[in-house]
Formats: structure tokens, sequence, C-alpha cells
């Protein structure tokens, strides 16, 4: 069953590929724009440590791990997620979504891997030059140990977003409209690129526990800098575990509420 769903993933993943190496030039541009972007991104970062050493406990070198974090996850999420799941909205609304549904296949799995950016692929370069500049700053490597935990985070990072993205969109079955809660969404995962410590009372709870984006990039820097406790990091890895047994739930239960165009 796992080979067979890899095959079928294989196969979107090289479909998108050649899709886009059709206007290689589009290709091409679309990948310096993200580029040009992600340092845009920065901007704030060198503008709030001109003056000072460190905010809340980490240097400048060290929140450039957390923006490099954001960045490899922004290409995760703006390259696989977003344009997958955005079409089953446009599914739900025609009532199109019978032609998924009846596919001897996981609906939730062939929904997820309708769509891909290839060229988003840049901000998982852009990210690493960002990883090793700062490690350069700060004059050492990451410890193997953090290496390996970081990349076990990675794993539980990108579960998150997807069942996050999964949540929402399930709520389409119901709604219909749901464009301004993905854009409220993706306007709430841009507080990810600062360190969740700079977040206090009620931010520091919600960023947190409700909208883990701590998990997201901040715990993972802290498992490159080697100060990351394994009772975060079995923290990261339940719930992120958690976030996707829910998401799925109510995955299933949402498609019990769809209605296709020729009900």
């Amino acid at each position: 069953m796992l080979r067979r769903y890899l095959g079928l993933l294989g196969v979107q993943l090289r479909s998108a590929s050649l899709l886009a190496l059709q206007y290689r030039g589009d290709f091409l541009v679309e990948g310096i724009i993200s580029v040009f972007w992600t340092f845009t991104a920065m901007a704030p970062l060198f503008v709030v440590y001109g003056g000072r050493d460190a905010i809340a406990g980490w240097s400048f070198a060290e929140s450039l791990l957390v923006v490099g974090w954001f960045t490899l996850l922004q290409g995760v999420l703006e390259g696989a997620i977003t344009p997958s799941l955005n079409s089953v909205v446009d599914h739900i609304r025609k009532g199109t979504l019978d032609f998924v549904l009846l596919k001897p296949a996981d609906a939730q799995f062939l929904v997820s891997t309708t769509g891909f950016e290839p060229w988003r692929a840049t901000n998982v370069l852009t990210g690493i030059i960002i990883f090793v500049y700062a490690f350069h700053l700060l004059g050492r490597g990451p410890s193997i140990p953090g290496l390996f935990a970081a990349m076990l985070l990675l794993v539980t990072s990108t579960l998150l977003l997807y069942s996050m993205w999964i949540l929402t969109v399930s709520a389409a079955f119901f709604v219909v409209k749901v464009d301004n809660l993905t854009y409220f969404f993706q306007s709430i995962f841009d507080a990810a690129r600062w360190p969740s410590a700079v977040f206090k009372g009620a931010l520091a709870f919600v960023f947190t526990f409700i909208i883990p984006l701590a998990l997201m990039t901040t715990f993972p820097a802290e498992a490159m800098l080697g100060r990351l406790p394994l009772r975060a990091l079995v923290t990261a890895v339940v719930g992120s575990m958690l976030f996707a047994f829910v998401s799925r739930r109510v995955w299933l239960r949402s498609i019990g509420h769809y209605t296709s165009a020729s009900s």
C-alpha cells in the first residue's frame, strides 16, 4: 500500500516538474522573485537588531536560524500544500469533487498532491544559505545530535502545517468561501519568522499551543543550537501527531457534508 502511494506521489511530482519546465523562463523568473522576497522579508530583522545585540535572549545570528526555518517551511507551504489544497475549495464550490472521491485511492491523499510549484524549491536553497551564514556569524557549526533533532522537527513542522491547512480547507464543506480564512492563516504564519520568546502573555500561549508556530521554526532553530530540551522535542512530535489525527477525523466527517453538482 505504501509503495503504491509513493508511486502516485512520484507521478504527481514528475507531472508538475514537466509542466513547470515547459515554461522555463517563468520557472526562472518565479524562482528569482521568490529569493528576492525572502531577503526583503529579512529587512525587519536588520532594523530591529540595528541598535541592540539581543532580543528576548536571541542574538541576531540565532534569530537568522529562525528566519531560515521560516523560509524553508514557507517554500513547503506555498510550493506543495497551498496549491494542492486550494484546488479542493474549487472542487467543493463547483460540486466536482466526485471525480476525486470515485477514484480508487484515498481522497485526502489525492487532493493533497494535485498541485506543486517546483520553483518554490529555491526557498530550500535560500534557507540553507541563511543557515550557513548564521553559523558563520556564530563562529561554530551545529551539533550532530542537534541536526538529527532538527530534521525530525522538519517532518513534524511539515505535518503541522499540512494538518492545519486540512482543518482550514475542511471548513469549505460548511461555509464554501474560506478565502479570508486562508489569507488570515498565511498572515498569522508570517509571525513564525520571529523567535517565540519575543511574544508574551496571550500571544505566547496562542503561538505555542493553539497555532504552534514555535514548534515550526523556533524549536528547530534551538535544536540546531543544541539547546532544545528533550521534553520539548517529544512534545513537538506528539503534538504534530495529535494535530494530524484530529485533521484526519475532521476531513472524514466533512466529506459526509459534501453535495455534488448532480445532487
